[in-house]
């Protein structure tokens, strides 16, 4: 096969750079959640939701705009959807209330869904090549793995050099600029047309089902996991999403086709990215706040911190994991990755008060991302191998929402046990640094067990098949 041509390379800059800016805003706006508490006045349990109402919205939607890009177009939604976050960020860095900023936010959420559930799909359309294709994924890969650290990074310098305003500001020139090179280098696609999946109840069951349980998870923290409230709608949640799986079973026009599910490497990949994504998203938050809050760092300094982390995810998913992904297999690739991610929480556990960087929290976050380069380039090609043309969008989308919601939940179960542990160490009195340290440790100790299940997942997707007897 020859090397694809630079039109298609440049398709995949455009792609990427617009998923760099939707996955930077769900981390540079962490950094900045201080300074929007004071010009704002939100509470402290409103100001949770400066997060949570962007993360409702997109992982809730993710599913369900993979399917209608496969419907009525892949570049419509991505386009569409890149407009409609690039509004939204307007209109949250002029908000003046709570109460305008977090339905900016919603929104935006909204238009984020909507970009990044094609983005996989395109890819995979557009680098049909085994090698291309894995070179491409990678580069995505890269984007999403990185872009986190770099949201720290780059909320840190905003804030300190000008207001918090520019971390939504930012977005709107690059999503103008991402919008029209998207109408020019992107391929037209007509899609299947709804006639060809358009389950609108279908689609009511499977969002209603992730919104709710997704709200159910990020409000966990405050209501506590155990609450009227939480179990009520987890509740709901389930009957929402059973439902939506008897409908896609029954009816002539699915949502989600079952047949997708034949595919085992996206049936188990699916499963396994779930549990590693939920230690994953946590290393990265919770080691923001321990620089912060233990050892005394400011935005600016903890961004820095991340930018190794950047660096060594690059390095790895840019070249080195689609090398070995094409000569030994993703599977074979995500294996070592979760073992060094498993290493890496460990010895994060292990960190004190008074934590040297250099020495101590360096090296973790070294091996840390050394494992997240092998394993989340993998397991994207898992997740998506074998997938008929046709579906990309879907198992795009699908893809996604194992990331998101495996990081919402993980996010949301292993701070609530920080929380939880730091409270009953110091017992009357706050938490001191000590304390919350130990509630660190509980978090990532709950994460390196996450990654031993993923391990035992992707090991039985390894483990052939018995042949049938007769």
């Amino acid at each position: 096969m020859a090397e694809p041509g630079p039109p298609r390379w440049l398709a995949l800059i455009v792609l990427c750079a617009a998923m760099l800016m939707v996955i930077l805003d769900g981390t540079i706006v962490t950094v900045a959640l201080s300074a929007i508490q004071d010009d704002l006045g939100f509470s402290e349990s409103g100001l949770a939701w400066v997060v949570n109402a962007y993360l409702v919205a997109f992982g809730g939607l993710l599913l369900l705009a993979g399917r209608v890009g496969d419907l009525v177009g892949r570049r419509r939604v991505f386009v569409g959807g890149l407009a409609l976050f690039t509004v939204a960020s307007l209109f949250c860095g002029l908000a003046a209330s709570p109460e305008m900023l977090l339905v900016a936010r919603f929104i935006q959420g909204v238009g984020g869904a909507l970009a990044s559930s094609v983005v996989l799909g395109m890819i995979v359309v557009t680098f049909p090549e085994p090698r291309a294709q894995a070179r491409a994924l990678g580069v995505s890969s890269f984007v999403g793995a990185a872009g986190a650290s770099i949201g720290l990074l780059a909320g840190g310098l905003l804030i300190e050099v000008l207001t918090w305003h520019w971390v939504f500001f930012v977005n709107v020139p690059v999503g103008l600029a991402a919008v029209g090179l998207s109408l020019r280098v992107l391929p037209q696609d007509r899609g299947l047309g709804l006639a060809a999946g358009a389950d609108a109840l279908g689609a009511v069951l499977v969002t209603g089902g992730l919104m709710i349980g997704i709200f159910t998870i990020v409000g966990s923290d405050d209501a506590g996991w155990t609450s009227a409230r939480t179990l009520g709608l987890g509740f709901l949640s389930l009957v929402l999403l059973v439902g939506f799986v008897a409908r896609q079973l029954r009816t002539r026009q699915p949502l989600l086709p079952p047949r997708l599910f034949s595919s085992r490497p996206l049936a188990v990949g699916n499963v396994a990215q779930l549990l590693m994504t939920g230690g994953l998203f946590a290393f990265q938050f919770t080691l923001a706040l321990f620089l912060q809050r233990v050892l005394g760092y400011g935005a600016a300094a903890t961004g820095l911190a991340f930018l190794p982390v950047a660096i060594t995810i690059g390095v790895f998913s840019l070249g080195l994991t689609g090398w070995l992904a094409e000569h030994l297999g993703p599977g074979l690739v995500a294996l070592p990755g979760l073992g060094l991610l498993a290493v890496g929480l460990l010895l994060l556990a292990r960190l004190s008060p008074d934590a040297s960087y250099a020495l101590d929290i360096l090296p973790a976050a070294i091996i840390l991302c050394c494992g997240g380069g092998l394993a989340l380039p993998a397991f994207t090609q898992l997740t998506m191998s074998g997938v008929p043309a046709d579906d990309a969008g879907l198992a795009s989308g699908l893809s996604n929402t194992t990331l998101q919601v495996g990081g919402a939940l993980g996010l949301a179960a292993l701070t609530t046990l920080a929380a939880w542990r730091a409270e009953s160490v110091a017992g009357e009195g706050a938490p001191n640094a000590q304390d919350l340290t130990a509630g660190y440790h509980a978090t990532w100790l709950g994460g390196a067990a996450l990654m031993v299940a993923s391990i035992a997942v992707t090991a039985g997707l390894l483990r052939p098949r018995r042949p049938s007897a007769g």
